[in-house]
């Protein structure tokens, strides 16, 4: 994993890059072994409100990849809001609250739309502007517009709101993201260019922080966009890494079983 590219002050999640258990969750997360994560980080989540939020983050991401362990996630996340918390971790429950709903509402697992936005709204009225979750939460509402809203417009304001704060705020993963789903959009308004270099950009960033379990989606979509034989190389590399890392993300198997 290329986690030397990133300056020790930097991790991909916006902290501070000296906690050893944080950077032992990341090597596993990167590595999609969710569940691993989840364990080492059961006995400070039992006492510290940081360490479950991050469990639960852990959890909620294996559902979105895998589309399973959505008790385990359900479970953690209630554990988290079971703490004391202050206005600014009850945000960040909420925010994780919201997307919990929105993956099992985007996976057609159960449609809980309705929970997702109040516990967005809940997180963007207690989380202030300046809050290191508040990119996260900007980036998690134009999921919902986008893909549960039908609102381009509105999702591509939230991205952008979340891009900029992603890259001030040093967390690298989400400015992966941002940049992906920027770069869809500007694929659906006829813009192949703008969206090849935000797929690149998105796929560079994934190298660079080593979020090895990301790499196929982005390969995908930059594939989308770029002429043959290049697309069908990507594509390829993109089906190799699928399988090697167990099939995951599982929504990504039509495009990739017969790569």
């Amino acid at each position: 994993m290329a986690e030397t590219a990133i300056p020790r002050t930097v991790r991909p999640d916006g902290s501070d890059g000296h906690d050893p258990l944080a950077d032992s969750v990341w090597r596993l997360r990167a590595r999609g072994c969710w569940e691993e994560a989840a364990d080492l980080l059961a006995p400070a989540a039992a006492r510290e409100h940081a360490a479950a939020l991050l469990r639960t983050e852990v959890l909620v991401e294996r559902c979105l990849f895998t589309s399973e362990g959505w008790e385990r996630a359900e479970e953690a996340l209630r554990a988290a809001e079971s703490l004391p918390l202050d206005d600014e971790e009850r945000g960040a429950a909420a925010c994780g609250r919201g997307y919990l709903a929105y993956a099992a509402t985007r996976l057609k697992v159960r449609d809980r739309a309705d929970e997702a936005r109040a516990a967005l709204g809940r997180a963007a009225a207690l989380l202030g502007p300046a809050s290191p979750w508040r990119a996260r939460l900007d980036f998690r509402r134009g999921l919902m517009a986008e893909h549960v809203g039908g609102s381009p417009q509105a999702a591509e304001a939230a991205y952008r709101r979340a891009h900029v704060a992603a890259l001030g705020g040093g967390d690298l993963l989400l400015a992966s993201c941002t940049w992906r789903h920027l770069g869809g959009l500007a694929l659906q308004n006829g813009e192949p260019a703008e969206a090849r270099h935000s797929f690149a950009e998105s796929l560079r960033l994934r190298e660079q922080t080593g979020f090895l379990v990301g790499l196929a989606p982005a390969l995908t979509a930059l594939a989308q966009v770029q002429p043959e034989p290049e697309a069908q190389r990507l594509r390829e590399e993109a089906g190799r890494l699928f399988r090697a890392l167990g099939n995951v993300p599982q929504w990504l198997a039509p495009e990739l079983t017969a790569a």
